[in-house]
């Protein structure tokens, strides 16, 4: 995944389609750690990619918010 590309397309998104996308990879989050709790998951470093598009999704969340304003 390209880190600008995809902050890219995450700023032409609406809102709601920016919530989707959260609930979407929190979801994957909470599965990730429970696979890796159970010994299950074989690639542990995706909990961080994840982590890590959760961050951004909500940065940019965050600017839409203070740009609104």
């Amino acid at each position: 995944m390209k880190t600008k590309g995809y902050v890219n397309e995450l700023m032409g998104k609406t809102a709601d389609e920016l919530q989707k996308d959260l609930v979407s990879a929190k979801k994957e989050l909470f599965n990730l750690r429970f696979q890796n709790a159970t010994n299950q998951l074989d690639n542990t470093a995706r909990i961080k990619e994840v982590r890590k598009t959760i961050a951004r999704i909500q940065t940019v969340i965050t600017q839409n918010a203070r740009t609104a304003e």
